[in-house]
């Protein structure tokens, strides 16, 4: 079986059954700050799971484009995946568990023809905190008996394994997941799938979303109660085919020959550089391809698409690859991806080019680190050992990973600090985290009034900007916050002081015309011959949400909005700068 094959069995069987198939939104989160990157199938679908009227219908299934960089650092092994594609199934306040668990049981054994003796399953046990004390889930594990599911394959775990949640606040509820039984031997008496022993592995995830978590993390009851799943393609594809790992399956295999060509290395002998290769450059394309035009950079997103490039780019340094070796990489996955994904057809170009120009600077920034490195080892005696922070510099500021470090000092006959780095290390992860969680705090996914304000003010922005500037300029991404919002937009140079004084103006001025917000249901053909302002292609579904304002701005959106432009208050730009090569950014708040 080959992926494109799985992904249509997979729509198809949902779609037979009455879910509309929606395409795959962006990797780059349309209006939801708690998060770079949309690293679940859930994450576009937030508003909908909060009651909103989706415009295709309460039953819904797509493949997602996913990206998670949270362990970044065990890609290599046999699993991990910064970019995934999460096929995945929606009931918006129609079926729920009993449905959900049977669709998903016929899908696995009679379209997949996986043997039902090979499939367990995990239930919520019930629980919590002394605030959120959860009833058992009694109807799943029921559900799974009458399928014919023996009670020993059905196992109860509490809120960690089997109840699913955000990051933050939003949508959330008890989950049954599915296990396949690889055949391994048991690890001990008590093996079960909340082992690491492998002899499970989880292939799909069934969340019953009943709740609403607070950001304070008390629970309250959703009008309506929602299904989510969740199947990893790549997972899926790689047991059915037989494979022992991901890398093996014909998603990569075509990728790994690649680079054996370009580098004349061997991929049994450099299996770990090869896979890291081959999933950042994955990773790098998607973010790179994706219509929203992510560019490297040192903040947000674009650091972590510098950081992807990067890495890949010093083990393909390892190998000895001819320069530009990542474009042809690139053009591989363009390739073997642009029938399921057109977008990377689209942006080829400009995949290759940033990527290109990444390598050139890049080539430069390791010049300068080994400069610094022979530096710091001049300084240390005979057999010394290079000190935590110095080792930790060149990791943070060079951009050196530890084990390049580590062989430049053994080398010359010294060591590294590694206890104090890993010290180091995991200090700063926390801060980044604690950073970022603070950084992203709120958003549009808790439909709050003040986030609401801001992000129906982001039209009135968008609409003064093309006035301004010419009605080439593009919304290129936003976050909004309950106290601000952040707008980039595609234009070459700095506004000058009137162009931003003017903008602000024109905002304010719709917003004292107390201009109705007007939503209205059509179809894509329709609301581009309107006039219409989205990315148009494979990004949305059939019918969509148009918002009007006036004859101020129409356009394409699924996030909440005001009734009144009235309600807003007074809209000051506070700040205007650069974001990347070709995008502006502009900050303001509402008064």
């Amino acid at each position: 079986m080959t992926a494109q094959e799985l992904r249509r069995l997979y729509l198809d069987f949902f779609a037979a059954r009455g879910h509309a198939e929606i395409p795959s939104a962006s990797l780059i989160p349309e209006n939801d700050p708690s998060v770079l990157f949309t690293t679940a199938g859930m994450h576009p679908l937030v508003p909908y799971l909060l009651g909103e009227g989706h415009p295709a219908g309460n039953r819904l299934c797509d493949c997602q484009k996913c990206l998670r960089t949270d362990d970044i650092d065990e890609v290599g092994d046999a699993s991990h995946l910064t970019f995934f594609e999460m096929l995945g199934n929606w009931s918006l306040g129609d079926y729920f568990k009993r449905e959900s668990i049977t669709l998903s049981h016929e899908f696995l054994t009679k379209v997949l023809g996986i043997p039902q003796e090979k499939i367990s399953v995990t239930v919520f046990v019930g629980g919590g905190r002394d605030d959120a004390m959860i009833p058992r889930d009694e109807e799943s594990p029921a559900v799974w008996e009458s399928l014919g599911y023996p009670k020993e394959r059905i196992f109860a775990f509490g809120r960690k394994e089997n109840f699913w949640s955000m990051a933050g606040a939003g949508p959330c509820g008890p989950d049954t997941e599915i296990f396949y039984d690889t055949g391994k031997e048991p690890c001990s008496a008590a093996c079960s799938p909340a082992c690491n022993c492998g002899k499970y592995v989880e292939i799909w995830n069934n969340v019953f979303m009943e709740y609403y978590r607070a950001a304070d993390g008390t629970l309250s009851p959703l009008e309506r109660k929602n299904v989510d799943t969740g199947l990893g393609l790549e997972r899926v594809l790689c047991l059915l085919t037989g494979k022992q790992s991901v890398f093996e399956t014909e998603l990569f295999v075509p990728v790994l020959e690649e680079i054996t060509a370009l580098t004349g290395a061997q991929y049994t002998e450099n299996e770990r550089a090869f896979r890291i290769i081959a999933d950042h450059l994955r990773a790098a394309a998607f973010i790179l391809g994706d219509d929203k035009a992510v560019q490297p950079s040192n903040v947000d997103q674009g650091y972590i698409l510098r950081r992807l490039i990067r890495r890949a780019y010093r083990y393909l340094s390892d190998l000895n690859a001819p320069p530009l070796a990542m474009v042809t990489i690139a053009r591989k996955f363009v390739e073997q991806y642009e029938a399921a994904y057109p977008e990377l057809a689209r942006n080829e170009a400009f995949i290759c080019e940033k990527l290109e120009r990444e390598e050139k600077a890049f080539r430069k920034a390791l010049e300068h680190g080994l400069k610094k490195a022979e530096k710091f080892l001049a300084a240390l005696p005979e057999g010394g050992i290079l000190p935590a922070e110095q080792a930790f510099k060149l990791y943070d500021t060079f951009g050196f990973p530890v084990e390049f470090t580590q062989e430049l000092t053994a080398e010359r006959g010294f060591s590294v600090d590694m206890e104090g780095f890993h010290a180091l290390f995991a200090e700063h992860r926390a801060k980044s985290r604690e950073g970022a969680a603070q950084k992203f705090k709120g958003g549009l996914a808790d439909s709050g009034e003040a986030t609401t304000r801001l992000h129906t003010a982001t039209h009135l922005l968008g609409a003064a900007l093309r006035k301004v500037l010419g009605d080439e300029v593009r919304q290129r991404g936003s976050n909004i916050t309950p106290e601000r919002l952040r707008f980039d937009f595609n234009f070459a140079r700095k506004m000058t002081p009137e162009e931003v004084a003017e903008t602000e103006r024109l905002v304010n001025e719709a917003i004292a015309a107390a201009i109705p917000v007007v939503c209205a249901e059509t179809t894509v053909e329709e609301a581009r011959k309107a006039g219409a302002i989205g990315v148009f292609g494979n990004r949305y579904g059939e019918r969509v949400k148009v918002y009007g304002i006036g004859e101020v701005s129409m356009e394409i959106c699924g996030g909440p909005h005001a009734a009144n432009t009235s309600e807003l208050g007074r809209f000051v730009i506070k700040q205007e700068i650069s974001s990347s090569a070709g995008v502006r950014r502009i900050k303001a708040v509402l008064e």
